[in-house]
């Protein structure tokens, strides 16, 4: 072989070590396993969250990945598609809109970081050791949509206060239900309203709650915060439409969608806030150091429209406070 021809065969060995070595030294591009509760008609507020990533310099495709699993409102499905991405090794889990959704995810891993979104309580509910010092491997966006719980029916009294009859309306498989009936329960006899209890979680038996609500004779209806509930809003809204029925909700997207009223956290501006965290937590940042952020501001939205709609005359006071009026 001629001094030539080696030279070429040692320089592209060499090129190709290199090439070897720096690939090596490459990360791959890192997976965020996202874990929700709803279903992908949910996706619009996904913008939010891949807005937080951006603001920390993730864009999915670009640098990051995102493998999404939806239970569609079944919340047994939880505890497998939480397995399912840990088993795929994904870098953390953003755990949406359900305490189910992060228990599932916190059974599943107790080293992949996890932030959660939508979830009242983490402390009381044994997400974190405290607010401020999270512990573990668990971090997130706390909406306190269950401690709102009676406020919402305190509201909605204002609203309609001849109404004496109050139905609340709860999915019975969310792990929250218990406390917001004992909640809305207490907070009903404070105010002398009778209180009757609808459950529902499919599509069908809320057209059957809302029968039950009638026949009950129950003249204005709380909806539980619940992901069963948000994937359903139109149908909440043409129901209490159809049947004259005000009613109030957690979050802006249900007035949005022709509900009366509605009163928490924003939606977006929370799922923005978990994309930052998850940003946050791929740079190296470890859950236990991220405080659990709290809403700073409370949206009181009310749809005019749906009032003029219903019949309903809404206090001056009480729109006065309205952080949105939908007209």
């Amino acid at each position: 072989m001629k001094r030539r021809e080696i030279l070429v065969l040692l320089s592209g060995a060499t090129i190709a070590s290199l090439h070897a070595a720096l690939h090596a030294q490459q990360k791959a591009m890192p997976v965020i396993g996202c874990l929700n509760a709803t279903s992908p008609q949910h996706a619009p507020v996904m913008a939010a969250f891949r807005q937080g990533l951006n603001e920390t310099g993730y864009v999915e495709g670009q640098n990051v990945a995102i493998d999404y699993r939806w239970a569609e409102g079944h919340f047994d499905r939880l505890p497998a598609l939480a397995a399912d991405l840990v088993g795929r090794k994904v870098d953390a889990i953003a755990a949406m809109d359900s305490l189910a959704a992060v228990r599932a995810a916190k059974s599943a891993t107790s080293t992949t970081p996890i932030v959660f979104m939508g979830v009242s309580d983490p402390v009381g509910n044994g997400l974190v050791t405290s607010l401020a010092r999270p512990g573990g491997n668990v971090t997130g966006i706390s909406v306190m949509s269950t401690e709102l719980m009676p406020k919402r029916l305190e509201l909605l009294s204002d609203l309609v206060p001849q109404v004496k009859a109050i139905a609340l309306l709860v999915n019975p498989n969310n792990p929250q239900t218990e406390r917001v009936m004992r909640d809305v329960l207490e907070a009903a006899q404070a105010k002398g309203l009778q209180l009757s209890v609808l459950k529902a979680s499919t599509e069908s038996e809320i057209d059957t709650a809302f029968a039950a609500l009638v026949e009950r004779h129950a003249g204005a209806l709380v909806v539980q915060a619940d992901p069963v509930f948000l994937n359903r809003r139109d149908q909440l809204a043409a129901l209490a439409s159809r049947h004259a029925i005000p009613a109030i909700y957690a979050n802006r997207e249900y007035a949005a969608s022709g509900g009366l009223i509605s009163y928490g956290a924003s939606l977006t501006g929370d799922y923005r806030q978990a994309g930052i965290y998850v940003g946050r937590v791929l740079k190296g940042e470890k859950p236990a150091d991220l405080p659990v952020q709290q809403p700073t501001k409370l949206q009181l939205v009310i749809n005019l429209k749906t009032a003029k709609a219903l019949g309903v005359t809404v206090p001056p006071l009480l729109l006065a406070r309205a952080d949105e009026v939908i007209e």
